[in-house]
Order: structure tokens, then C-alpha cells, then sequence
């Protein structure tokens, strides 16, 4: 393989990564009781913050996973 078949494999597996990070987020948003983002934001939940960032991780980790096989 080339360089360029490379790079554009690398695109377009973090496209779909981040695509597939991003409809995660807004099923959890949708699932949990509270706006999760205005809690972070606004109130400045730090809790609410620490364990959001944690389930980001753990998504992030399983699709990199499913990705690379």
C-alpha cells in the first residue's frame, strides 16, 4: 500500500469514529434525566464532568477496538 491509501484509510476510520462517538453521546443525552452539557457548562458540576469524561473513554476505547480489529 502507499502512503496515500494510508492516509485516506486513517481519515476516513476517525470520520467514522467520531461520527459513532458523537451518536453515542446523544443517545446518553437522551437517556439520562438531566442536560448533561448545561450541567458541565453552566453549573459547573465537576462530578457530572469527571464521570461524563470517563464514559467518553470508555466509547472512545471500544470503538477504536471494533476498528482495528
Amino acid at each position: 500500500m502507499n502512503i496515500g491509501t494510508l492516509v485516506i484509510n486513517s481519515l476516513v476510520f476517525s470520520a467514522i469514529g467520531i461520527a459513532v462517538l458523537f451518536t453515542a453521546y446523544m443517545i446518553i443525552e437522551k437517556i439520562t434525566p438531566e442536560n448533561t452539557w448545561k450541567k458541565i457548562t453552566n453549573e459547573n458540576n465537576t462530578a457530572v464532568a469527571i464521570v461524563f469524561a470517563a464514559l467518553i473513554i470508555g466509547i472512545s476505547m471500544i470503538i477504536s477496538a471494533a476498528i482495528h480489529g
